[in-house]
């Protein structure tokens, strides 16, 4: 969004940041600021002592400035920036605190746990003249922006479908096999995110249905269908369960996009599909490959990051900057309002447009 402006940084030095959080993501994000050479990590909290102890033992960090306390490591380092990768229940009160002492905060997803603690974030970071983006790591595939060019050469677009069907047997003592809606509120924002940077187009309306198979292994509903209408007239179709064992789809979803001159299809990993219609010579896909895996890193997050930097040294506004995320974070939150109350939604009013 070209009217969100943000304190940039001057000079060559790396960036200074500190890590909250030291669970599942935590140490990925630790390796990122350590490989990187834009960046220097000078801190490391979590609210577990025993576990960042084992944490900082495992990656050789025992000189590393650690602690439980935010606050403190804040004044004591003075970092540039934190990057926010605790439960979401604590997203809100980990970028509060970071924006207050002055720092940026790239944050993991969601946003926040509800629309309400999202724009108050959003609020404080415009107040405090501080970058605030959330990392949608998908954004950074070569495969997915691969499929958004095929998109793209279709013409004018009716529709796009993603099914997403996982057994993901969480740990039972994590978050989310604890809250409300699993899948709407933690999973389908990597979707429904992506949905938008696929189409170009922006939610107006959704009618969603969200249920428990009958074997659900989460608290609350690990299913849901749900129709969203986009700017353009898109219709956006969104199949999904976390308890589906059998020909399981990628994390990212199976999509079909169709559009005036043909279709585009994409597995979610590897390069796209397109088939024209009669008589149609579609653009030509872009040869692409999804890179191989790297031990002890997770895709798409050096891409965050480096976007990130970017952005503190430009004052480019980048992708998933909080602003613009609002909107994907909102899809899921009207999804669940729909699915609560068995009517359609409206998703624009629950987020700024430009």
């Amino acid at each position: 969004m070209s009217s969100v402006r943000f304190a940039t940084i001057d000079g060559e030095r790396p960036l200074r940041g500190v890590v909250v959080g030291a669970g599942f993501l935590g140490p990925f994000w630790v390796r990122e600021l350590l490989a990187s050479g834009d960046t220097e990590l000078a801190g490391w909290v979590d609210v577990d002592p025993v576990r960042l102890a084992r944490r900082t033992a495992e990656l050789k960090l025992d000189g590393l400035a650690r602690g439980s306390d935010l606050d403190a490591m804040l004044a004591a380092e003075r970092p540039d920036f934190v990057v926010n990768v605790t439960a979401p229940e604590a997203h809100r009160d980990v970028t509060l605190t970071a924006l207050a002492h002055g720092a940026a905060v790239l944050s993991e997803k969601p946003l926040a746990t509800s629309m309400d603690a999202a724009r108050e974030m959003v609020a404080a970071a415009d107040a405090a003249q501080r970058l605030l983006m959330v990392s949608q790591n998908r954004r950074y595939m070569p495969t997915l922006i691969a499929y958004r060019g095929a998109v793209a050469g279709l013409g004018t677009l009716a529709s796009l479908t993603c099914d997403f069907y996982i057994a993901h047997r969480a740990h039972a003592d994590g978050f989310v096999r604890k809250i409300e809606e699993p899948l709407l509120l933690d999973m389908a924002i990597h979707l429904f995110d992506a949905a938008r940077f696929i189409t170009r187009a922006e939610p107006v309306s959704v009618y969603c249905e969200s249920y428990s198979p009958p074997w659900d292994w989460f608290a609350g509903p690990s299913a849901a269908n749900a129709i969203f209408r986009m700017t353009g007239d898109v219709r956006l179709a969104f199949n999904g369960s976390w308890c589906a064992d059998g020909f399981q789809t990628s994390w990212t979803g199976r999509w079909r996009a169709v559009g005036e001159h043909g279709s585009a299809t994409w597995d979610g990993e590897g390069p796209p599909r397109v088939e024209p219609g009669p008589g149609v010579d579609l653009p030509r896909v872009a040869s692409v490959r999804r890179p191989r895996p790297v031990r002890d890193r997770f895709e798409g997050l050096v891409g965050a990051l480096a976007e990130f930097v970017t952005a503190l040294r430009t004052g480019r506004v980048p992708q998933s900057e909080a602003h613009d995320n609002l909107r994907s974070l909102g899809m899921c939150h009207a999804a669940v309002e729909s699915a609560r109350s068995q009517a359609p939604v409206t998703v624009a009013a629950r987020v700024p447009w430009p």
